[in-house]
């Protein structure tokens, strides 16, 4: 096939199917971590700054691109980013704010009214534990720490054993089984998400393709010369400078998973996508041409889109074993209960 006489090659066509499948990828990216908080009832489990920094990163993208001239398309997608770091910033601020502010109206003579301090439960949530004081070692737990006297609150991951073992075996317990979360569901989901951020960029490259909205493009080496064209030395060094951003910003959050030995609150879903659009990302330029001039003035966009593979990898390690670790914990605690 050819439009306006350039043919559309395997490569490119593959450039141009893994250019909207990462397109598709970013624009749910954030998504899933937005849910997640909301569900939660708290932004605890992510850094903020890793957030802050990602934003820089996404900024200064935004100006080297409108100063390179880029397509509007990356423009526009680059507001989106920058748009959607400040709604999810907001969200987390929100929430920091809201949660402090509720500890406060709990008392800070360390008296709850027989509500749970911390764990920010609204007024009317009444505690399922009878008899219990709180303590100043329960004041300290976190939201997402589930206790006799929180479990069932909304935004606990977990159950207790209590709750396990004190519920019916019969009528409630297949009920307790499809509503208990396991690792196996949770991939099953985002695996079936990701399927569909495939084919809904597979099929928007092939709609955009017959109507005319994309056309392939020649390789570097068959364009005509044209020496005003160059890529502006201001626009690279911001190109390099949010590689810089995108490639540091996930290291405070690692960081904080390894300390707190925790990935709660977190959304696996967020990091498969931003795994996904980065690797397609860098795919849709390699596959369009990996000439000497064309790569090195895409250098610095696939280094800040595959440079950051490694560390999403990272964290993926993280959500395995800290999921191990509290999976052992609960078996250890069922244990115990049964003795």
């Amino acid at each position: 096939m050819f439009a306006h006489g350039v043919a559309l090659t395997w490569n490119e066509a593959l450039s141009g199917i893994t250019g909207s499948i990462s397109l598709a990828a970013w624009i749910f990216l954030l998504l899933p971590q937005l849910y997640e908080n909301y569900t939660n009832g708290n932004a605890e489990g992510i850094s903020v700054a890793f957030l802050v920094i990602w934003f820089i990163g996404d900024v200064t993208n935004l100006a080297g691109a409108l100063w390179a001239g880029l397509v509007p398309t990356v423009v526009a997608l680059a507001v989106y980013f920058c748009a959607a770091d400040a709604v999810m910033l907001g969200q987390v601020f929100y929430y920091r704010f809201a949660n402090r502010k509720q500890k406060g109206l709990d008392g800070a003579d360390g008296k709850t009214n027989g509500h749970v301090v911390d764990g920010a439960p609204r007024e009317e949530t009444p505690l399922l534990a009878d008899g219990h004081a709180t303590s100043p070692k329960m004041k300290r737990r976190s939201f997402t720490d589930v206790t006799e006297e929180n479990m069932g609150l909304p935004g606990s991951r977990r159950r207790s054993t209590a709750s396990r073992h004190s519920r019916p075996t019969s009528s409630g317990s297949l009920e307790a089984i499809l509503e208990e979360p396991t690792k196996t569901r949770t991939y099953l989901k985002n695996t079936a998400a990701v399927l569909a951020i495939l084919l809904a960029g597979t099929a928007g490259w092939a709609i955009a393709y017959k109507t005319g909205a994309w056309k392939p493009t020649p390789a570097p080496s068959k364009l005509p010369e044209a020496g005003g064209d160059a890529t502006p030395i201001g626009a690279l060094v911001l190109g390099y400078f949010s590689a810089v951003c995108y490639l540091g910003a996930r290291i405070p959050q690692i960081i904080k998973n390894q300390r707190e030995r925790s990935c709660d609150g977190l959304s696996l879903l967020f990091f498969m996508l931003s795994l996904l659009g980065n690797l397609t990302y860098g795919m849709g330029i390699l596959f369009h041409s990996v000439e000497k001039q064309y790569f090195l003035t895409n250098l610095p966009w696939l280094i800040g889109s595959l440079g950051t593979m490694a560390e999403d990898a990272v964290i993926f390690l993280q959500f395995h074993f800290f999921g191990e670790k509290r999976q052992q914990e609960d078996e250890a605690l069922d244990g115990e209960a049964v003795e």
